[in-house]
């Protein structure tokens, strides 16, 4: 796989992880409730088991901020890049990667929030889970939509089976 399907997975990350916020902070201020604390958390303990001082509390506290946020970047650009990997640099139909990056996406943020001890999906209410998929399920339309917007139209979509039958009715008339 050439360096440019990575690039444009990393570009394809970028966009989705800025429409993830964006449906975040829309549903922060249409149902009027604070920011997660997870990702400040998860910086956190990360700081704490690699034993990074973060310095004074206040700095500390900023801090932990500044880098919950940055990983969170980071979860999204890598769960695009290893989508591209995954695809080996194909355009995918839309719904299918769709499914894959924002599948993956929250898979890699959940997984490690979980791991971490930060959090517990089995814990969570319907609200939770609800606050959880919509900006997901809005990542991965976006990051898949920018792929294949991204990817030289020569790298046809692979074929699902829907698709397959389509074509096989269409050869046969």
């Amino acid at each position: 796989m050439k360096g440019t399907a990575l690039t444009d997975g990393l570009i394809a990350g970028a966009v989705g992880t800025t429409a993830l916020n964006i449906v975040t902070y829309l549903d922060m201020t249409t149902r009027a409730r604070p920011a997660s604390h997870t990702p400040e958390e998860s910086a956190g303990k990360l700081a704490g088991a690699a034993h990074v001082n973060l310095g004074s509390t206040e700095q500390a506290s900023n801090r932990r901020s500044g880098l919950g946020a940055l990983m969170g970047y980071g979860l999204g650009v890598a769960a695009a890049v290893g989508f591209a990997a995954l695809v080996r640099g194909r355009r995918q139909p839309v719904l299918r990667a769709a499914a894959l990056l924002g599948g993956g996406a929250m898979t890699l943020s959940d997984g490690s929030l979980t791991l971490l001890g930060v959090t517990d999906p089995r814990t969570w209410r319907r609200a939770d889970w609800l606050a959880d998929i919509v900006p997901h399920l809005a990542y991965g339309l976006t990051a898949a939509a920018t792929w294949n917007r991204l990817r030289p139209s020569g790298a046809a979509p692979a074929v699902g089976p829907v698709e397959a039958l389509a074509g096989l009715r269409q050869a046969q008339t």
